[in-house]
């Protein structure tokens, strides 16, 4: 009898066979799988226990010198996971090739889970919430904004996925240091809403709570008539007359830094 684990045609994402193979794995898994764009994704991803399925480097010895000089404390793990396959082959299972040659698959975080995460009280930090956001890489710049202050999670609503690759490549992997889902307006997370927008008070007057709903409109339409009415406040940046708005990841920078400055639980 054939022993299954040296014949291909019995092969599982577990086998020999699939480990090496990694091509074979990553076209299996792609169409369900979260793409990690860059080593530095990939490091995120795997330092906030991301489940990687396969990882490729199209340069071995430089991923893992990366890994001395910044991620010593998840080497070795990396080091477990890389495989390398010529530049063509990496090239040919992502969208745009990363500078450093790097790319994994990871598995989605249970949405019920994060759900879970994302209702839970009482919360000691805010959820950010993004209201029918546009552009994908000011999305992900975000999700890594939020990630940085311990932030519960952040909320889009709208048609954007805020999954898609280049927003998690904007993200830089952080997506799995918080919880990160698409909500409709009526299924926000309970807890008092924040809404920024320029008739607002003045946000220096405010102390953020640690339960707030931090919520941003699009640069482009400000907050929709759903979102404005489910607020509890209107919140104003401080802004030079004459200066239309800010970028919407500096809006929130500057949001998340006045609730960490006033009490809040990075301070």
């Amino acid at each position: 009898m054939t022993d299954p684990v040296h014949d291909p045609s019995a092969a599982t994402p577990e086998s020999p066979v699939d480990r090496a193979d990694p091509v074979a794995v990553w076209r299996r898994a792609a169409p369900d799988a979260v793409l990690l764009d860059g080593f530095h994704a990939l490091k995120h991803a795997v330092r906030f226990g991301a489940e990687v399925l396969v990882a490729v480097t199209a340069d071995r010895a430089a991923a893992l010198a990366l890994a001395d000089e910044l991620a010593a404390d998840v080497r070795d793990a990396l080091a477990a996971l890389l495989t390398e396959v010529p530049h063509a082959t990496y090239a040919s299972l992502v969208p745009r090739p990363h500078p450093t040659a790097v790319a994994a698959l990871a598995v989605r975080p249970d949405r019920a889970g994060n759900l879970a995460k994302l209702a839970h009280a009482p919360r000691t930090a805010p959820v950010v919430v993004l209201d029918q956001p546009r552009n994908l890489g000011n999305a992900g710049a975000v999700v890594r904004l939020a990630a940085g202050f311990g932030a519960t999670g952040v909320v889009t609503t709208g048609t954007l996925d805020p999954w898609h690759p280049t927003v998690v490549r904007g993200g830089a992997g952080l997506h799995f240091a918080t919880a990160v889902e698409r909500l409709t307006v009526g299924e926000l997370p309970p807890g008092p809403l924040f809404a920024l927008d320029p008739e607002g008070e003045d946000i220096r007057s405010l102390t953020l709570p640690d339960d707030a709903l931090l919520a941003f409109g699009s640069e482009r339409s400000g907050l929709t008539a759903d979102l404005r009415a489910r607020a509890d406040h209107l919140v104003a940046l401080p802004m030079r007359p004459q200066v239309s708005s800010y970028n919407l990841a500096t809006s929130v920078a500057m949001t998340l830094y006045h609730w960490s400055a006033t009490g809040g639980a990075s301070a």
